[in-house]
């Protein structure tokens, strides 16, 4: 039997790429959105009739205190979605080159966050003995980009978070699953897209031809919020356009 249709569901990073597409396609499903995004007035954007928070998911007071004030304002959370992420700086360094800052940063957004997150969801799944987490990951997280050594762990161990969870919480309701996209068309990769000559070396090297847009990346998010996958759990749902059949 499928999962009931959720109808909470928390996003973050939602206030632009990605996170902005995947906002805006499950509203048309009919679910009430939470966002929770640095940008208070794209998250307020992004959520329509939800609520939209400024919120910063690696500081622990500012997550509990959203998930509250969502539960409080639309009630119980059935999906959370663990967009919220960073590359890190633009400049490609390899790892001894990496200032211990940025290492920091990085894994203070992508890994600290949807700990941070995936706990006050889970808090309030527990009891209910249902909800879907679903964690927005990365390619790079199962093949290391090169010179980018804290992007592509801190996605292996956002990967490897949502299958713990799938383990741990299976007996309790509660799924879990990854969405592992390529390159996407987002504000955080513009700058490299932007470069002609860059941006034909990097879709030279995805079978499909071509850089993913949000929208499509938000469609398989969606499709496992939805509930109609209610046998997946501690999958990582590969969308690269081929990159890693390379």
């Amino acid at each position: 039997m499928a999962d009931r249709a959720p109808r909470v569901a928390v996003v973050t990073g939602g206030g632009s790429g990605i996170g902005l597409a995947t906002c805006e396609r499950l509203r048309s499903e009919g679910f009430r959105l939470g966002v929770l995004d640095l940008d208070p007035a794209g998250a307020s954007e992004a959520a329509g009739d939800g609520l939209g928070l400024g919120v910063d998911v690696a500081v622990a007071s500012e997550v509990s205190e959203a998930f509250a004030a969502v539960e409080e304002a639309l009630g119980p959370v059935d999906v959370l979605i663990n967009n919220a992420g960073i590359t890190g700086s633009l400049e490609a360094t390899r790892l001894h080159e990496t200032p211990v800052e940025e290492w920091d940063r990085v894994m203070g957004v992508n890994v600290r966050g949807a700990y941070l997150c995936s706990r006050a969801a889970l808090s309030s799944m527990v009891p209910r003995r249902s909800g879907h987490i679903i964690t927005v990951a990365s390619v790079a997280g199962m093949d290391p980009f090169p010179a980018r050594s804290a992007y592509s762990v801190s996605k292996a161990a956002a990967l490897l978070l949502a299958r713990s969870i799938a383990l741990d919480y299976a007996g309790d309701g509660i799924r879990s699953n990854a969405v592992c996209p390529g390159m996407a068309e987002t504000p955080m990769t513009r700058w490299r897209l932007d470069q002609p000559d860059l941006r034909a070396a990097i879709e030279s090297g995805i079978p499909i031809g071509r850089v993913a847009q949000p929208e499509e990346i938000a469609e398989a998010i969606t499709l496992l919020a939805s509930g109609r996958l209610s046998y997946m759990t501690g999958h990582g749902l590969v969308v690269d356009g081929g990159w890693s059949l390379r």
